[in-house]
């Protein structure tokens, strides 16, 4: 496990996460001077290296020209048209240092569904042996809202996971992480280390807008479910000079966050590439037993409520009473079936439901803990 700066020189595969305020030029169109750099540094690295990009909202946006997209239409629409044109640039780029890229759009669906997300991620190991450089982005012109990644910091995580990466890194338009906006705060720290477990969320301001739509608060977030898994993160300036060879060089750049012990890959599925379908709520007893006893199940006994609608095989969040969230896993019962079991020892369930089913409403082998 990676736990200080030095050791991110160890770093086999990396996926790289790049903002629109980084790949964009504020003028309308790219920013050819970051895409050239960018290039030379993954020509002159021999990490694998899988690049998550914003960017095509942006392009499209200004190809059309919409005004502004606020709406799923004018936003899918303008993805619909700017996402060749970005993958566009970034082949050239590639192809001017004899790299080869790939483009793969994503949907939530996509990495939802184990057996999908599995094919995905052999594709992006086929493509990482051939020396081919993987460009992902989500697939906005088909997305769904209320069903979209949200934003392409999420997106890298779950991709980070997928592809069982060694480091995560997001270039941002800033520095890293401080302990409040730079911008309008002259007194605000900068954060050079975050340990595993530590809540900076109240540092990180919500600076998305425009076509960008995710803001530190969103890094941040990403960057604890990446941490989660195992997979350590740094948020970097990405207009620094040769900013990703520094870091996978081990200088001391842009804010790390330190990872907690691996995970397997479909705990890792279950951790990032999963919406929540619903909650289920938890007494002391139940808390104590997950946190405490690495390893435990979730027995109806210590389920107090049940909120949201869903299905046996379904994933939910595990959270007390005052909504702190513990676990996240595949539940063995719909969210009936849980309302009538709950608070009942195992024993009981067949007599309550009138069949025989699981003893587990979660069972510890599908089950992440993500609480502190």
């Amino acid at each position: 496990m990676i736990n200080q700066r030095s050791e991110l020189t160890k770093a086999k595969r990396v996926v790289v996460k790049i903002g629109t305020r980084v790949v964009a030029d504020p003028e309308g169109g790219l920013n050819h001077h970051f895409l050239d750099q960018f290039a030379r540094q993954i020509a002159q690295l021999e990490q694998q290296i899988v690049v998550v990009t914003s960017g095509a909202v942006h392009l499209g946006r200004r190809a059309l020209p919409l005004r502004r997209v606020d709406s799923v239409s004018r936003r899918q629409a303008a993805a619909a048209v700017g996402q060749p044109e970005l993958m566009r640039h970034y082949i050239e780029a590639l192809a001017e240092y004899e790299l080869v890229g790939a483009q793969i759009l994503l949907t939530t669906e996509d990495m939802s569904d184990r057996s999908r997300y599995l094919r995905i991620r052999n594709t992006v190991e086929t493509l990482l042996e051939e020396g081919v450089v993987p460009v992902i982005n989500e697939n906005d012109s088909v997305s769904v809202e209320g069903v979209t990644f949200g934003e392409n910091d999420r997106l890298a995580a779950v991709v980070a996971a997928g592809a069982n990466a060694d480091l995560l890194i997001f270039l941002s338009d800033q520095p890293g992480l401080f302990t409040a906006d730079p911008r309008v705060d002259p007194e605000a720290r900068f954060v050079p280390i975050v340990q595993p477990g530590e809540d900076v969320s109240a540092y990180a301001a919500e600076e998305g807008g425009g076509e960008s739509r995710g803001g530190m608060i969103k890094k941040v977030e990403a960057a604890q479910m990446a941490v989660d898994c195992g997979i350590p993160v740094v948020i970097a300036d990405g207009r620094e000079d040769e900013v990703v060879v520094r870091i996978l060089a081990g200088e001391e750049i842009g804010t790390l966050f330190l990872a907690r012990g691996p995970m397997t890959s479909r705990k890792s599925w279950i951790a990032t590439a999963m919406a929540p379908a619903g909650e289920v709520v938890v007494d002391t007893g139940a808390r104590r037993a997950l946190v405490d006893k690495d390893g435990s199940s979730l027995l109806a006994v210590g389920i107090v409520a049940v909120r949201g609608e869903f299905q046996a095989g379904d994933l939910v969040t595990v959270v007390t009473a005052d909504g702190q969230e513990v676990a996240r896993g595949l539940v063995n019962y719909s969210a009936q079936e849980v309302e009538q079991i709950k608070g009942a020892h195992s024993h009981r369930i067949p007599e309550i439901l009138g069949h025989v089913g699981d003893e587990e409403v979660i069972h510890r082998d599908n089950m992440v803990l993500t609480g502190d």
